[in-house]
């Protein structure tokens, strides 16, 4: 799956196995990265960027705007 701005990127943390601990919002998608909106990342919100194929995406979710 490609994202797209506005999916919802969940997070897996290296010990979860079957389930997401974190989620965004995919702002937008560039050069291989997909790009987002984290609340609660460090303590903050703020911009973050992952290899699409980055092993710490569990999935997206694509709401019905």
């Amino acid at each position: 799956y490609t994202p797209e701005p506005g999916d919802v990127i969940f997070f897996k943390d290296a010990s979860a196995t079957r389930a997401s601990t974190h989620v965004g919002i995919v702002i937008y998608i560039d050069s291989g990265k997909v790009n987002t909106i984290e609340g609660n990342s460090g303590n903050r919100c703020r911009r973050r960027s992952y290899s699409i194929g980055s092993s710490s995406i569990y999935g997206y979710g694509v709401p019905a705007y």
